[in-house]
């Protein structure tokens, strides 16, 4: 079922392949908070989606966290007193994920220095807590990636299939999947950045992978992690190389050279404080 441009009026489509699994995804993570809740979708005879849980605790307030969810993602969706149903693809909705895309993409992953500064501070904290040098970039980088939030938005699409029998929708759609495939590439250049940054606070340690459970384990207790209040200037590009020690190096580098202990990397001792320079 795909809603016309107006979003007011719904027009029967069949089910796309994967969009079970999508909205199964988006659902359970925005109900994994609530726990014990136990997420059912399944697809409507004339087409859509209905999502319900089989536990009634917290349900009017976990339907409605999916459906804005939902809403996020192009979709319309009405809330029932026992279940939520998904009628398509909605102009308005996608429309407004079209702009949400664009404010991701011109505000915070417009700019490096919040996801280095974190990155820092993230690596530094793991580093007093006893963290492997080795597994510090994984676990910095799963950091940064809830943070961003976008990644995870995005993987839970992964093998929708996206279409309509109208126009309208049809644009909209292929406008929406061409920011999407930027937001993933600057996404990707944010980890990249944290991984980077995570690995020379270690001094160099060699990267190993990190399931869930482990990762889990050393991000517990990280707790929230300050920001900066707004954004820093970069510094102007400059043809030269740059000093790290000098007034040409960039934030990212005078992070990481306040923050590198300077001892050996299995020592624990004489780490500088991070400080925002």
């Amino acid at each position: 079922m795909t809603m016309d441009s107006t979003g007011a009026s719904p027009h029967l489509e069949a089910t796309s392949l994967g969009q079970e699994q999508a909205v199964r995804r988006i659902c359970a993570r925005v109900a994994a908070p609530a726990a014990g809740v136990d997420v059912q979708v399944a697809s409507l005879p004339l087409g859509g989606v209905q999502v319900w849980l089989d536990a009634p605790r917290q349900r009017w307030h976990v339907h409605h966290r999916m459906a804005r969810e939902l809403r996020l993602a192009g979709w319309h969706t009405e809330t029932g007193p026992d279940r939520l149903l998904l009628l398509g693809w909605s102009a308005v909705f996608l429309g407004h994920r079209a702009r949400m895309l664009g404010a991701a993409l011109s505000g915070r992953l417009a700019h490096f220095d919040r996801t280095a500064f974190m990155a820092v501070m993230l690596a530094t904290r793991l580093r007093h807590q006893g963290c492997p040098p080795g597994y510090l970039a994984a676990v910095v980088e799963a950091r940064c990636r809830d943070e961003l939030r976008w990644p995870e938005r995005l993987s839970d699409l992964r093998g929708l299939e996206r279409r309509s029998s109208l126009e309208p929708l049809r644009l909209r759609l292929a406008q929406v999947a061409g920011l999407e495939a930027k937001v993933a590439r600057r996404c990707g250049e944010h980890l990249a950045l944290a991984g980077k940054v995570a690995r020379m606070v270690a001094g160099g340690a060699p990267q190993y992978l990190l399931d869930a459970p482990a990762r889990d384990l050393w991000t517990d207790g990280l707790g929230d992690v300050s920001m900066p209040a707004g954004r820093r200037r970069a510094h102007p590009a400059s043809g030269t190389a740059r000093d790290v020690s000098g007034r040409g190096a960039g934030l990212t580098e005078r992070l990481v050279c306040i923050s590198v202990p300077n001892v050996d990397v299995g020592g624990t001792d004489d780490v500088s404080a991070v400080i925002t320079p």
